[in-house]
């Protein structure tokens, strides 16, 4: 929805703090103690897996939603897109426009008749007059159409003022929406996942529209080009050990730096904590073991000196037994750390090869490239130039109408596609030991080659026992790399690989595929995982390209 801006900009004066603000659902703490105190120069961006309160700290801020405990401060107007928008909206996209700039054409309005009394010199006309362009200049009035028509061509947005929103699109009637809130200058800025509907070119627009207006700014995201482009300042409501809320004020790049030391300190005392518990555990094991063989002393011992003795035994393991009481393990279970395997590597002649490969009406040829140890490729191009298609083919899922793909009998592929195909029905650790079975009944695998689900660090044990269909799209989607990652692959197929995964197993996944030494072939229109990657040669579909390998 879009907040109305029925009263004026405080501009420099404008403040957004929220002060220890926690909100509960059910038994749930959705957010513990959050403080956040925002000005006009800030770009905060707030990050978190599904499910962990992104939203609804937006909405604590926004004003729709009151906090269980805590205060939100508001100076100022606000703007606010959701990241879901109603179908429901009848108005066209002129009146959208019109509302979203009605301060700036109201105080236009205002000046325009001040204007005129000003010029039959009606009584207090030059009051009137001054108040009115006081009001219009604080607005920056003047440019208001301008602004909003600006974003609506700079997001491929629909501009003909009589379309209705009903009519448009998802995506559609989010750019006409996003566009509006640009142009209309509010003091604040509050947009959830606001990448989902943009192509390249718009969020570039985008971008540069955030770092450079003059209000502040708060995102929900998960586009990790964008937090890097933008935000100043990160909000991390991931799991914490003391389930409070982390800000880290440095960027991108600090907000990683942070997080990995916090996830190391974290680990670090879970595992001493551990330590201390087992140990506590056999010196009071170690005790009842001794009193129960304290009942049984050498023939010719007195029965004074066995029951002295008894009563030792017994104070040693009630002592042991307070100790390991006293001693709860406070810290809760880390994050799981994804551990990708050591994928074997074959030198010699070429893993994979395709030769002047064409799918009519779907992929545009001739494409030819060769992979070999440890090579590397991009497909990149636009939407429908036929990158899905290209690796489906590699795959040997699709037949090629001109061309040919060859790899060597004994070379394994490993295909991460873009949608799942998994069985919902089925538990997860079924399917996952079902497949690796079958591997190793095919000889594809030997049995010392099998990688177990826990090894991975991509699922828990109690995600490993529901069926599939109870998964999040997070887990079902760790759960198709699993399936791939475990056939050892020495060439391994990404189709959007970052699709629905969290930014810390992103970054993880990015930084095994750059040192991992089988052969990579990378589709993606994830920005900041194509600037990771820019030192990879690249595939260029389209029209244009045609197939050409470039670097």
């Amino acid at each position: 929805m879009l907040s109305p801006t029925n009263h004026l900009p405080a501009r420099q004066r404008a403040q957004l703090i929220a002060s220890d603000v926690s909100v509960m659902r059910g038994a749930r703490r959705v957010l513990n103690h959050v403080d956040l105190a925002l000005t006009p120069s800030s770009r905060v961006a707030i990050v978190g897996e599904n499910g962990r309160g992104k939203s609804t700290l937006l909405h604590v801020l926004d004003g729709t939603l009151v906090p269980d405990s805590g205060t939100v401060h508001r100076t100022g107007t606000l703007g606010v897109a959701e990241q879901e928008m109603s179908a429901g909206d009848d108005r066209t996209v002129g009146q959208a426009v019109a509302h979203a700039i009605a301060e700036p054409l109201d105080a236009l309005a205002s000046l325009d008749a001040a204007a005129r009394a000003l010029s039959v010199a009606a009584p207090g006309a030059d009051e009137r007059y001054a108040a009115a362009l006081e009001h219009a200049e604080l607005l920056d009035a003047w440019d208001a159409e301008r602004r909003v028509q600006i974003a609506l061509d700079a997001l491929d947005a629909e501009s003909n003022p009589a379309r209705l929103l009903a009519d448009l699109s998802v995506g559609q009637r989010y750019r006409v929406r996003l566009a509006c809130l640009l142009g209309a200058g509010d003091d604040f800025l509050l947009l959830d996942e606001p990448t989902n509907h943009l192509d390249r070119s718009g969020l570039e627009f985008l971008s540069e529209q955030l770092r450079s207006r003059a209000g502040g700014v708060v995102i929900v995201t998960h586009d990790r080009a964008l937090l890097s482009d933008v935000a100043a300042t990160i909000v991390d409501l991931d799991p914490t050990p003391d389930e409070r809320v982390r800000v880290y004020r440095s960027g991108y790049a600090g907000y990683r730096e942070g997080r990995q030391a916090e996830r190391e300190r974290w680990e670090q005392e879970y595992d001493r904590q551990q330590a201390e518990q087992a140990r506590l555990q056999d010196s009071l094991s170690s005790a009842q073991n001794r009193l129960v063989s304290g009942w049984r002393p050498e023939k010719g011992s007195n029965k004074h000196g066995r029951a002295t003795r008894a009563g030792g035994l017994v104070q040693s393991v009630h002592r042991r037994q307070e100790q390991l009481e006293a001693h709860a393990v406070t810290v809760p279970e880390p994050p799981l750390r994804f551990r990708f395997p050591d994928l074997p590597t074959r030198t010699g002649a070429a893993l994979l090869s395709a030769e002047c490969v064409g799918v009519d009406g779907r992929l545009a040829g001739p494409v030819s490239f060769s992979l070999s140890h440890r090579g590397r490729l991009v497909v990149t191009g636009p939407n429908g130039s036929g990158k899905s298609t290209l690796l489906g083919v590699i795959a040997g899922e699709l037949h090629p109408d001109t061309g040919s793909v060859r790899m060597p009998q004994s070379v394994r592929l490993g295909f991460l596609r873009q949608e799942t195909e998994l069985p919902l029905q089925r538990r997860v650790s079924e399917v996952y030991a079902a497949h690796v079975d079958a591997l190793v009944a095919a000889g594809t695998l030997s049995g010392s080659e099998a990688v177990g689900l826990s090894q991975l660090g991509l699922l828990r044990a109690r995600e490993s026992s529901k069926r599939i269909g109870e998964l999040s799209m997070g887990q079902q989607r760790r759960l198709d790399l699993a399936l791939v990652l475990a056939s050892k692959p020495h060439v391994l197929l990404l189709d959007e690989p970052t699709n629905h995964l969290s930014i810390a197993l992103v970054d993880e996944l990015t930084d095994a595929l750059g040192a991992t030494k089988a052969a990579v072939v990378l589709s993606s229109h994830d920005r900041q995982l194509l600037r990771d990657v820019e030192g990879w040669p690249a595939l260029r579909l389209g029209a244009a390209a045609e197939g050409e390998v470039l670097g």
